[in-house]
């Protein structure tokens, strides 16, 4: 293998060892990885140890600011952000060494298409593919946004778009994956409330119609079958979760 590159591999974890290796072992040519973790009760913290990685403990802090902390943890300015659940793909990989092939990249951020798996199913359309994420960036001229769920890079710039996919293989039950839904969409409605935003009988109604719409018939999420449909209907109805939460608090603000 050819010699390192300046970058740091960046996750956050908390009880992800049955997922955490393939993760690591998709980036071999970071210079370091450190893992952030948030008091795992399993094997995480020894299996991150044992590949190679820097270890941190930090209490969790919510999603922006945890991966911000990490960020700042980092011995290099380019990092790349991964969840303990997401892989390289090949293609991937060899963009991202192609990238620094010729030394620093010019740009502050690049994204990468993630692919979801879900049912078993790689999805190739609607919200599932491809799912543009920024995940390596400069940390000199770009940052995660400081939302506590759906964080974002914020960087000086566009991000310009690498080949190849992200691989999002998240082994999580249906019902694991509803309860990160409901939890989720409690965060964002706390945040919007916070904001200052209402959500109305029209909104509630029409913003979950609006998404499966956009996302089944408009992005062709129909072509990926019954993992397809699922998939789009729990987000449809996470964005019905969210605005009637927001609603909820509205209404008890009011009072």
């Amino acid at each position: 293998m050819s010699e390192p590159l300046p970058l740091s591999l960046i996750v956050i974890t908390r009880n992800a060892a049955h997922e955490l290796a393939e993760c690591l072992a998709s980036v071999p040519f970071a210079a370091e990885t450190v893992v952030v973790d948030s008091g795992s009760s399993d094997d995480t913290v020894a299996l991150a140890q044992r590949m190679g990685a820097r270890v941190v403990d930090h209490a969790f802090a919510g999603f922006g600011p945890q991966k911000n902390f990490a960020v700042g943890e980092a011995g290099h300015d380019w990092v790349l952000c991964l969840d303990a659940d997401e892989r390289l793909s090949p293609e991937l990989a060899a963009s991202i060494q192609a990238l620094f092939a010729a030394g620093a990249p010019a740009g502050a951020a690049y994204a990468m298409a993630r692919r979801n798996r879900f049912l078993g199913r790689w999805l190739a359309h609607g919200e599932g593919y491809p799912d543009w994420n920024t995940r390596l960036f400069d940390r000199r001229r770009a940052r995660w946004s400081a939302d506590q769920v759906h964080e974002h890079v914020l960087s000086d710039g566009p991000a310009a778009r690498l080949s190849g996919d992200l691989l999002h293989a998240s082994a999580e039950s249906i019902a694991a994956y509803i309860d990160k839904q409901n939890r989720y969409t409690t965060l964002q409605a706390e945040a919007m409330h916070a904001r200052g935003e209402r959500a109305g009988a029209i909104t509630i109604a029409l913003s979950p119609a609006a998404r499966f719409f956009r996302q089944y018939v408009l992005k062709l999420g129909l072509l990926d079958g019954v993992a397809g449909f699922a998939h789009i209907a729990i987000g449809a109805f996470a964005s019905f979760l969210k605005y009637v939460k927001l609603r909820a608090l509205d209404r008890r603000a009011d009072e």
